[in-house]
């Protein structure tokens, strides 16, 4: 296994209704484009319509916070890298990147904390065991990666 962040080339670009009266994407875009890409990731894990279908168990957001490094417009292709920072029975520590795709510049960060979940009892429930164990092989290949600068920053106005 690769100990790099993974790479999660969707496709995306920045379609126009997602531009604001700024002239760049909006910020709530960009939390619908980290989202689609984190969406790819757990699919990948095996976390995919059939594992909600046959399960009844799927994935809440609990927290997140994004940076806004650099503007993207109309027509630009977007490009994630995704991190594994940690995980428990029950949750997933994931920090993300947007990258212009061709012209390969940070865009933005993206540190989230999501909750497995009963669909059907909106409770938090265990990951089943082969998911646990994919995410421990992700997170100790990931071990080895710097801790990203964005990771765990608190909002707030620096003084002094």
């Amino acid at each position: 296994m690769s100990t790099g962040p993974i790479l999660i080339d969707t496709g995306a670009r920045v379609l126009p209704e997602w531009i604001d009266h700024n002239g760049h994407m909006n910020v709530a875009y960009y939390q619908l484009a980290f989202d689609r890409a984190v969406d790819v990731l757990f699919d990948g894990f095996g976390m995919d319509a059939a594992y909600r279908a046959a399960t009844g168990h799927s994935t809440f957001a609990l927290e997140a916070h994004v940076c806004y490094l650099r503007e993207v417009k109309e027509g630009d292709p977007l490009r994630f890298t995704m991190q594994l920072l940690d995980f428990d029975a029950k949750r997933i520590h994931l920090f993300s990147t947007l990258q212009h795709a061709t012209e390969h510049f940070t865009a933005a960060t993206y540190e989230t904390l999501s909750l497995h979940v009963s669909l059907e009892k909106r409770k938090a429930a265990l990951f089943p065991e082969p998911i646990q164990l994919q995410l421990g092989k992700v997170l100790d290949a990931h071990r080895v990666l710097p801790r990203p600068e964005q990771a765990g920053r608190v909002i707030g106005i620096r003084r002094g």
